[in-house]
C-alpha cells in the first residue's frame, strides 16, 4: 500500500463515523433556547437583539393565557416556558416560546401579557 492509499483509508475511518453521528443529531442534543429560537419565523427572530440564549427558561403550569397559545392536542399541564429577553414591544410583552417536556417539541407560541 503507498502512502497516499493508506492516507485515504485512515480518512475514511475518521470522517465516516464522524458523518454518521452527525446524522443521528437530534433536537434533543439543543438547549431549549435554541429549540424554541429554530420555531421562530424571521420577524420574530429579527426581535431578538441580543442573543437567543438571553433568554430565561421556566417550567411552568399550563394556565388560561398558556391554552390559548399552545396547540389543543397538547394534553400536559406542564411545559417549558422559553421568554426571549428585550422583544417586548409597546403593545405586548415578551415573546414566549412553549416547549413539550420532552424538550424537542414547540408546542405553542406568543407574547406575554403586558
Amino acid at each position: 500500500m503507498t502512502i497516499l492509499e493508506k492516507l485515504r483509508f485512515m480518512l475514511l475511518f475518521i470522517v465516516l463515523p464522524l458523518t454518521l453521528a452527525g446524522l443521528f443529531y437530534s433536537k434533543n442534543d439543543l438547549p431549549l433556547e435554541m429549540v424554541a429560537f429554530e420555531s421562530l419565523t424571521d420577524e420574530e427572530a429579527d426581535l431578538i437583539l441580543v442573543s437567543p440564549k438571553d433568554s430565561i427558561v421556566e417550567k411552568v403550569t399550563v394556565n388560561n393565557h398558556t391554552a390559548s397559545l399552545i396547540n389543543r392536542n397538547y394534553t400536559k399541564n406542564k411545559v417549558y416556558s422559553v421568554t426571549f429577553n428585550g422583544t417586548e414591544t409597546d403593545s405586548s410583552g415578551n415573546l414566549v416560546v412553549y416547549v413539550d417536556l420532552n424538550g424537542s417539541d414547540v408546542v405553542g407560541k406568543g407574547f406575554n401579557e403586558k
